[in-house]
């Protein structure tokens, strides 16, 4: 009976840590704030006129 109770406890620990990780990262991505992006500059020679 003892081995089965430390047997649950020990799976109860490891499905707390895992939602407690899931939510975490839900947490944090949502709250994630994206970068203002710069446009791409364009490529190519640039020639300068002489």
């Amino acid at each position: 009976m003892e081995t089965f109770l430390e047997i649950l406890r020990e799976v109860l620990k490891g499905v707390m840590r895992e939602l407690s990780a899931y939510f975490i990262r839900k947490a944090v991505l949502e709250n994630k704030k994206t970068t203002p992006r710069r446009s791409k500059q364009k490529g190519g020679s640039h020639k300068n006129k002489l």
